[in-house]
């Protein structure tokens, strides 16, 4: 397939195809008129590649980590080193690490959003109490 259709198939930009290929996370092949080729299977190695940098790692850890990735062929790629496996654990933990910072900072926001809502509802019932005063002094 074309970049044009991967590009469609995938809601990756061509310029992000073009960035990936760059960076050999990717790989065409060039017709003789230098168009580039994907194969089919190119549609879910951009989804892994897309799904890797959603994780917040970066282009030199995925290129190591591709290779040790099931594709949708289910074909086994264990190229894993020792060292990968530990960069991949710490990228793990800096995941962990900023999902419970915001969970602590979600907890902070519930509770002000609490205080707001009683400060707000008791304003409101302030409000109607001095309405409802100002109505009865009318009628009295």
């Amino acid at each position: 397939m074309r970049i044009g259709e991967l590009a469609r198939r995938t809601g990756v930009s061509e310029r992000s195809l073009r960035y990936y290929e760059q960076q050999g996370l990717l790989l065409a092949h060039r017709t003789p008129g230098g168009h580039r080729e994907y194969p089919e299977a190119a549609v879910d190695r951009v989804v892994h590649i897309q799904e890797l940098f959603a994780a917040g790692l970066n282009s030199r850890t995925i290129q190591k980590l591709l290779p040790c990735m099931r594709d949708a062929d289910g074909g086994p790629n264990e190229v894993a080193t020792p060292r990968l496996v530990e960069e991949l654990t710490a990228q793990r933990e800096r995941i962990d690490r900023m999902i419970a910072d915001l969970l602590r900072s979600r907890d902070v926001l519930d509770e002000v959003i609490a205080g707001a809502s009683g400060r707000a509802k008791a304003a409101s019932e302030a409000t109607s109490e001095a309405e409802a005063a100002a109505e009865a002094a009318e009628a009295a």
